[in-house]
């Protein structure tokens, strides 16, 4: 009996995406074995913390790398490190922010749920631009003596007439202001984790437990090695904001690992599978009555992707979106599957293991057959 049979949880066949209600992705053996080898013997954290770091730094042509217990840890302790610098004084002032920089520039069309991890430093946002378009001389206003941070939420929100990446690192770059990058589900392209860097910004972060498939409860911020060790400082175990951010040391190993697999994957011949796997789907679904499916691209994280949008019209198929969704979940195995616009599903090749996507497929064309 697994330690799921045994609470009751169903376990779940994921067409949605990397998301961290679903758990994120599944470790490949290596990272696996890797947090079992770590989980066996005393360490100095501190001490694994630098060297897993730059050794995660060496392989990503990067300066230096801080591993977070997640993402939303990683903005939050780059936040304070901004601040703060390596002052013990100012970290362990910290979250009164009396007399310290306490202003975070951000895009109006970036707002978004994951900025309450900049928030939660006790800084105020200050937007600049419109919904739909943002003119560098408003980024140059904003900017002051309590400007701590920018920060950049690269994703779905981005290309909405917001300043150009490159362009906001140039203006920042006089003034001192650090540029921070959220790009948690930005891989792939593998690339994007050395790409950011080589533009200028002072760091980007990124899930370790999305499409890196290492520890769920990882992050990885890759920038210059000044905020790094003033991250470390502000981090666990040391007495300061991020302690309750704590990242254990097979989190530390797995991340290495999960880096090391990404980096040694056919990123090209994974590409062609998902193509291959959704224009089999749009090919087969749309043989039914009253479906429509096509290829979307990119994905729902903007990551270079693809997947189906499948279009369900309830009167000539006899079984509306909803009902699709309901059943699939309910089904055996459960299947989780995105709601689109307009009545449709996303069903998403890249958390399939081998063979699922012939189950999804089948769940679905008897679903939406049998009505």
């Amino acid at each position: 009996m697994t330690i799921y049979e045994e609470l009751n949880v169903r376990p779940l066949i994921n067409a949605s995406a990397t998301l961290t209600r679903l758990g994120g992705s599944l470790m490949p053996p290596e990272v696996v074995q890797a947090m079992v080898d770590a989980s066996k013997v005393f360490i100095d954290l501190e001490e694994l913390q630098m060297k897993v770091g730059d050794k995660i730094a060496e392989l990503t042509h990067n300066d230096a790398c801080y591993i977070s217990s997640g993402a939303a840890a990683g903005i939050v302790i780059a936040i304070a490190a901004c601040i703060t610098g390596k002052s013990m004084a100012a970290i362990h002032q910290l979250p009164d922010l009396t007399g310290l920089k306490n202003e975070v520039i951000v895009h109006k069309s970036h707002r978004n749920g994951y900025d309450h991890a900049v928030r939660q430093v006790g800084v105020k946002l200050v937007e600049i631009g419109y919904a739909g378009s943002t003119a560098p001389w408003q980024l140059e206003a904003a900017i002051n003596e309590r400007s701590a941070a920018i920060i950049w939420f690269q994703g779905g929100m981005t290309g909405h007439g917001d300043i150009p990446l490159e362009q906001v690192v140039a203006i920042a770059a006089p003034h001192g202001v650090p540029v921070i990058v959220d790009a948690a589900a930005q891989v792939p392209p593998v690339e994007n984790l050395w790409n950011f860097t080589k533009l200028g910004v002072t760091a980007a972060i990124f899930s370790g437990g999305k499409d890196l498939r290492g520890p769920q409860s990882s992050g990885l911020v890759l920038g210059k090695r000044e905020l790094i060790e003033a991250m470390r400082l502000n981090g666990p175990p040391n007495h300061s904001i991020g302690r309750p951010m704590k990242v254990g040391k097979e989190e530390m190993c797995g991340a290495l690992a999960a880096v090391r697999w990404y980096l040694s994957r056919d990123h090209e011949g994974r590409l062609s599978q998902s193509e291959e796997v959704v224009g089999g789907w749009c090919s087969e679904l749309n043989r039914l009555a009253g479906v429509s499916a096509h290829r979307s691209f990119p994905n729902e994280a903007g990551q270079p992707m693809p997947r189906a949008q499948v279009h369900i019209d309830a009167a000539a198929a006899g079984i509306s979106r909803n009902e699709v969704v309901r059943a699939l979940l309910e089904g055996t195995p459960a299947i989780t599957v995105a709601n689109g616009p307009d009545e449709s599903i996303y069903l998403n090749p890249m958390t399939l293991e081998d063979g699922e996507e012939t189950v999804v497929l089948e769940r679905l064309v008897a679903l939406l057959r049998d009505k």
